[in-house]
């Protein structure tokens, strides 16, 4: 007798194909969201603009957010692909947040069970959360030591010791280039940054993913429309 098929893949997908969908008619303000394949649910490419008044306004940062078969029981990994100096970003990009960690309990790590990740989560909660990380690093566990160090010299000179910020912001010049490359206009203003804007669907590289899922239902409505539309023609006509 054969075994069970694993029921992951078809659920992870599906769920992916929502979020996905989700984050392209509503987007998170600051994001841009593509897939690294059209045929890989599993690796998305984030691109992070700087928020406005920080340390990082301006800057164009890329990510891979690398989904596990099991998602959204188990939690993806976020990697730069943009070189950072971060207290909670390690030398090759991984992000080291408490919500991408598995819910084990590990009392050493300093963490509770209710701070990892939990499948109640999701890329928009991930997304807000790497934001917040940017601009309020977590130094008790830090990734990169030497940029922990520089950040509390730079947070208690209340920014005095610049050597933090100047590294920062030479990281966010060097992002000019690849905005370019890929024809993005980074947002320098809080105006610029909070609009949000619907990803024309002829451009959304994952139509062709969730497009199947929905045909049928769409299909159904517009015979309904045209049933209704029909009614409404005939009782016009019976007026007359």
């Amino acid at each position: 007798q054969a075994a069970p098929l694993c029921p992951y893949p078809s659920s992870s997908q599906k769920a992916l194909m929502m979020e996905l969908k989700s984050l392209q008619e509503q987007p998170v303000e600051g994001f841009r969201i593509t897939l690294v394949e059209e045929a890989d649910l599993y690796n998305w490419e984030v691109a992070i603009f700087g928020p406005p008044n920080t340390l990082y306004e301006g800057g164009y940062f890329k990510a891979h957010i690398k989904f596990p078969v099991d998602y959204p029981y188990s939690p993806p990994t976020f990697r730069f692909l943009t070189k950072m100096w971060h207290p909670n970003i390690y030398e090759n990009g991984d992000v080291c947040i408490s919500i991408l960690h598995p819910p084990v309990d590990d009392p050493q790590s300093g963490e509770l069970p209710s701070e990892r990740w939990n499948p109640t989560q999701n890329v928009r909660t991930i997304l807000l959360s790497v934001i917040s990380l940017l601009n309020e690093p977590n130094t008790f566990s830090p990734a990169n030591v030497d940029a922990s160090v520089m950040f509390r010299k730079w947070r208690d000179s209340k920014g005095k010791d610049k050597e933090y910020a100047e590294i920062i912001r030479k990281q966010v010049i060097s992002t000019a280039a690849e905005a370019e490359r890929d024809g993005v206009k980074v947002p320098t203003t809080l105006a610029e940054y909070c609009v949000q804007t619907r990803v024309p669907s002829q451009d959304s590289s994952s139509d062709l993913l969730y497009d199947d899922l929905y045909d049928d239902d769409m299909e159904e409505e517009d015979e309904d429309e045209d049933e209704s539309d029909m009614e409404s023609d005939d009782s016009g006509n019976e007026d007359s």
